[in-house]
């Protein structure tokens, strides 16, 4: 490697400043020279993943721990393995710094017809399919890196979303004359006026009313709205909920947190306390099919003041240049003195159904989970049984609870666990996956073993995809997938883990007995009924088939 300072060296310092301190990725022949430089950075370090897709995943999850996220995959082959995961990052608001090595500049100019390349020439193709899912784009120079890499960095932690930047090889290697100053981050513009208008008609609005709740969802959490919304909560008493996507945004053992909302079907306490308020204020949410029960919610803008990163509405006015936190801090001063007018109803939080037999199903399953959470946690629960299952879980303090409910991508969890645990090494991490969704990721599991993780799995095995089941064609063989033996499978992929296979309800709480205190990763096959299903799931599985079928 080059002694000087060089593109590759610019760019990783810029990642370290931001507060990345790893780098997820599979190499390929375009980028290998850039990572002999991650490989002596002295505060990056490399993260090699089973393949590009997986990389993605586990980056998502890093960055939802993390100011940012970095994944590099080599050109084409790779990139477009890792499309998806970046789409979803893109979806739902974090910020992943895509860097995909490319031939050297001389070979692209001269046209030459590469491996990983169309054969046609023209290597702007992928860059192309990247710009829809991503926030910003550049290819790298030696003259504009500097430059570039400092708007696409700013850009990603501004938008809360992902951003691609090509690094040809030759220019990775390129010298720089100096090493970056400190970074210059965007902030977002705030109207004064905008602001001092905005509160006029909230306090109008909140004046007439006698009843106020409040919704939380996840761009709370993207925007850095979390700490002030729970400053307001804990000093202004007002019935609040998040939905799924946003679960464990607000501080679940609080007084007035009335459980997860999710529409028609919601706890019908939850539905009444949050929809049957005179004003309703949203503080981040957006109201997606697979969180709202088939947008079942019946929130007319008319009665909310809806509350989004850069602006906020009242009723139907829109004030702009308000960003989120500065909005929920001048809500909080507003109710300090209105709330004592308002009525604060009875709140009883929704209980666990009890188990409807003696056997080990969903219900009995979620029972024991919620007495094994300890406050701290981060839950991680797969798009599926084990998702809507968890939406019904009272969450301690302190526990995160993490979803992909608008992407939807099976198999994402158990890699962005991993990404997760590499991001958050002391705390107990705990992922809920489907036997189905886990067919497409397990083989990061290995990559967990490799460094040592020792997260908590919970293999939710109930014979195929019972999502789809649910859904439509309950006994349809493509809903059918590979029986696997699951407890054999961890141990091919590395050393240091306890599989364990349950079946009853006693042989459940004896897993759970053998987690605490234990020094491995656990992985624990969970059998469930094929068609159980939580009820919150089958009552988005009936709105989604209705909108799937013909009008």
């Amino acid at each position: 490697m080059s002694k000087n300072y060089t593109v590759a060296d610019y760019l990783l310092d810029r990642l370290a400043q931001i507060g990345i301190r790893h780098f997820f990725g599979v190499p390929g022949d375009y980028n290998l020279q850039f990572l002999d430089h991650v490989i002596d950075h002295p505060q990056i370090a490399w993260v090699g993943c089973a393949n590009e897709l997986n990389a993605a995943y586990a980056a998502d999850g890093y960055a939802r721990c993390k100011p940012a996220a970095a994944l590099l995959t080599t050109f084409g082959v790779g990139e477009l393995s890792a499309i998806n995961g970046i789409a979803g990052s893109y979806a739902e608001y974090l910020p992943v710094i895509h860097v995909v090595g490319t031939p050297a500049l001389r070979a692209q100019r001269a046209g030459d017809l590469l491996h990983h390349s169309l054969g046609d020439g023209d290597f702007g193709h992928f860059s192309r399919m990247a710009k829809e899912v991503t926030v910003a784009q550049t290819s790298l120079t030696a003259s504009n890196a500097e430059a570039e890499i400092d708007r696409l960095l700013t850009t990603a932690l501004f938008e809360r979303r992902p951003v691609y930047l090509l690094l040809p090889s030759d220019v990775a290697e390129a010298p720089l004359s100096s090493r970056p100053a400190p970074l210059m981050l965007r902030q977002p513009n705030l109207s004064d006026a905008s602001l001092q208008a905005f509160i006029a008609a909230a306090r109008e609005k909140l004046q007439a009313a006698q009843r106020v709740s409040l919704l939380a969802d996840f761009l709370a959490e993207r925007f850095g709205a979390e700490t002030v919304l729970e400053q307001w909560m804990n000093e202004v008493n007002i019935p609040h909920s998040t939905l799924l996507l946003g679960k464990s945004v607000l501080d679940e053992t609080h007084a007035c947190f009335t459980g997860t909302y999710a529409g028609a079907a919601s706890d019908p306490q939850v539905k009444q306390l949050i929809e049957g308020a005179d004003v309703v204020i949203n503080v981040g949410v957006r109201f997606t099919d697979t969180i709202t029960a088939g947008f079942s919610h019946h929130l007319p803008s008319e009665k909310c003041i809806d509350i989004q990163p850069f602006e906020a509405r009242v009723g139907q006015q829109v004030f702009s240049q308000i960003p989120m936190r500065d909005a929920v801090k001048a809500l909080h001063q507003l109710t300090l003195s209105l709330a004592r007018q308002w009525q604060l109803p009875a709140i009883k939080r929704p209980l666990l159904p009890d188990p409807s037999g003696s056997g080990l199903d969903q219900h009995a399953f979620w029972q024991q989970m919620q007495h094994f959470l300890q406050p701290g946690d981060i839950l991680i629960a797969d798009q599926g049984t084990s998702c809507f299952g968890a939406a019904s879980l009272n969450l301690p303090r302190g526990c995160r609870f993490i979803v992909q409910s608008l992407w939807g991508s099976i198999g994402f969890t158990l890699p962005a666990a991993f990404g997760v645990q590499t991001a958050e090494p002391d705390r107990r991490v705990l992922l809920l996956i489907g036997d189905g969704a886990a067919q497409l990721t397990i083989q990061e599991l290995g990559s967990m073993l490799r460094d040592g993780q020792k997260p908590v799995v919970f293999l939710i095995n109930n014979n195929g995809y019972t999502v789809e089941r649910a859904i439509h064609g309950p006994e349809q063989r493509y809903n059918d997938i590979a029986e696997w033996n699951w407890t054999l499978l961890p141990q091919a992929l590395g050393h240091n883990v306890k599989c364990l296979h349950v079946g009853e309800p006693e042989q459940l709480r004896q897993a759970l007995g053998e987690v605490h205190g234990s020094e491995q990763l656990m992985f624990i096959e969970v059998m469930l009924p094929k068609m159980d299903i939580p009820e919150l799931l089958d009552t988005i599985s009936r709105a989604i088939q209705s909108r799937n079928a013909a009008a």
